[in-house]
C-alpha cells in the first residue's frame, strides 16, 4: 500500500522576504506540493523585487497575498484569514529586516502582520534565515533571533557557505529540500523527546588486501531512516555508519567506520550513555585472520586452478556485547535479523540468544538496497508484522513501538 504524501491534509503559508535566497523558495513551493501539502504564499514588497508573483502563483497553484489591503477578502482582513486557516507559517527567506520585525512585534505590511496576528497555539511560525554573514553574526541580528526564539518561533538554519555577494561564511538560506525535510519532522509527534538513541548501520568491510574484501549488499537505508525518525521524534541520535554513501540526517551525529571491529570499538563506549540502541548494521560475522599487505595477484596460468585460501576468525558480537553491558549501562536493545528463509523462526532464535526484547526480521535479500520492505517485529509475547511501505514510514512506526514498549528506558 503506497504511504500517503508526508504534509498530506497540512495547509502551510510560505511567507518571502526579500533576498536572493527568493529562488530557492520557488523550488520550495514545488516541494511542499508534492508533498501534500496546500500552500499560500505571502510576499513582502521586497520580496517581488526578486521573484514574480506569476512564478509563486503558478507553484503554489493559489492566489499571491501581497498587501494587508486587499479587497477579494470579504471582511478586508487577509492577516486574520491567512493565519487561522494555516497549520503553519514558513518564512523563507527570513531577512535581518524581517527578523527585526518580529523581534519587535512591528506590523508595517501583510507578512509581518498575519505573524503577528496568528493564533500561537495552533499556528506555529518557522523561519529560515538568509542574509550575508556579517549580517548573521552581528549582534542586534543575534539578539534578535534570541528573542524571536524566545518567542515560539523556530529557527531553521541557517547554512555555511558561498553567498550570492561572493563571500563565504554562515547565512546562507537551507536548500528547499531541506526545509521540506524539516517541516515535515517539526509535525512529527516527539514521542523520544528527552531520549537518546544509538543506531548502526550499513555493511561493515572487511579487507583481504588493500584492494578486495568481505562485505555485504546493505545500502543502509534502514538504518540512516531509523536515525531520522528518531531525530524527527525528538531524541538525540548517534549514527555509527558502515561504508556507504548516504547523506547524514539532519540533526544526527554521524561517526564512519570501515570494518566490524571499528564498529564494535565506536558502538561500546557509547552505548551506556543511550537509552535506546538499535542495531540496524549488517556487521560481517567474519573476518580474514591476517590481510595482505598488497593486492593478492592470480597465479602464473599453471597454476590457474589453486586458489588462495583465506584463513577467517570470528568478528565481535557488537548486539550481544551491549546487551550484556551492566544494568543502569545497559540501553534497550533493538536487533535486526536479515534472513533469507525461515525469517521469523531465525529471529526469534536470535533474540533468545542475543538476550534482547525485540528484534526487528526481514527477508535480506528483498529488502537490500530497496526503498520499501516488510518487518516483523519479534518480542517474548509473539510477532507483530508492519506491512510493507517505504523505509521512512517502517522507521518512524519502529520508532513509535520503541516509546510504548520502553517508557522507562533511560534518559
Amino acid at each position: 500500500m503506497a504511504t500517503p504524501p508526508e504534509l498530506q491534509g497540512r495547509h502551510i503559508v510560505l511567507g518571502l522576504t526579500g533576498g536572493v535566497a527568493c529562488y530557492k523558495a520557488a523550488e520550495l513551493a514545488r516541494e511542499l506540493v508534492r508533498s501534500g501539502a496546500t500552500v499560500q504564499v505571502v510576499m513582502t514588497d521586497a520580496a517581488l523585487q526578486f521573484i514574480t508573483v506569476a512564478t509563486m502563483q503558478a507553484l503554489s497553484g493559489r492566489a499571491v497575498a501581497t498587501s494587508q489591503w486587499d479587497a477579494r477578502e470579504p471582511n478586508h482582513m487577509p492577516h486574520i484569514n491567512l493565519s487561522r486557516q494555516a497549520d503553519a507559517i514558513l518564512v523563507a527567506p527570513a531577512s535581518a529586516d524581517f527578523i527585526a520585525q518580529l523581534a519587535q512585534g512591528r506590523a508595517g505590511e501583510l507578512l509581518s502582520l498575519l505573524c503577528l496576528a496568528r493564533p500561537i497555539e495552533s499556528c506555529p511560525l518557522l523561519v529560515a534565515p538568509a542574509m550575508n554573514r556579517e549580517m548573521w553574526a552581528h549582534p542586534a541580528t543575534q539578539r534578535n533571533v534570541a528573542q524571536i526564539t524566545a518567542d515560539g518561533a523556530t529557527v531553521l538554519g541557517p547554512a555555511a557557505g558561498d553567498q550570492a555577494c561572493g563571500e563565504v561564511g554562515d547565512g546562507r538560506m537551507l536548500e528547499a529540500a531541506e526545509l521540506r525535510d524539516e517541516l515535515i519532522a517539526f509535525f512529527q509527534p516527539k514521542l523520544l523527546a528527552g531520549r537518546s538513541v544509538l543506531v548502526t548501520a550499513g555493511p561493515t568491510f572487511e579487507p583481504m588486501d588493500p584492494v578486495r574484501g568481505i562485505t555485504n549488499h546493505s545500502s543502509g537505508k534502514m538504518g540512516f531512516a531509523i536515525a531520522r525518525a528518531a531525530a524527527e521524534a525528538g531524541a538525540q541520535v548517534t549514527l555509527v555508519a558502515g561504508p556507504v554513501p548516504l547523506p547524514t540526517p539532519r540533526g544526527v551525529r554521524r561517526i564512519d567506520v570501515l570494518t566490524a571491529q571499528q564498529m564494535f570499538d565506536a558502538v561500546l563506549p557509547l552505548a551506556p550513555a543511550h537509552g535506546f540502541f538499535v542495531a540496524t548494521a549488517a556487521v560481517a560475522d567474519w573476518r580474514p585472520v591476517q590481510a595482505a599487505d598488497q593486492k593478492i595477484k592470480k597465479k602464473a596460468r599453471a597454476d590457474a586452478d589453486s586458489a588462495p585460501t583465506l584463513a577467517l576468525t570470528e568478528n565481535p558480537d557488537i548486539l550481544a556485547a551491549v546487551a550484556g553491558l551492566p544494568q543502569g549501562q545497559r540501553p534497550w536493545c533493538v536487533g535486526f535479523a536479515a534472513e533469507s528463509e525461515n525469517v521469523v523462526e531465525h529471529a526469534r532464535a536470535k533474540r533468545v540468544r542475543k538476550g534482547v526484547p525485540l528484534i526487528v526480521a526481514n527477508h535480506g535479500p528483498a529488502a537490500f538496497g530497496r526503498d520499501d520492505n516488510t518487518l516483523v517485529l519479534v518480542d517474548a509475547q509473539g510477532e507483530l508484522e508492519l506491512p510493507r511501505g517505504d523505509k521512512l514510514a517502517l522507521a518512524r512506526a519502529l520508532v513509535q513501538q520503541m516509546a510504548q514498549r520502553a517508557p522507562e528506558a533511560r534518559q
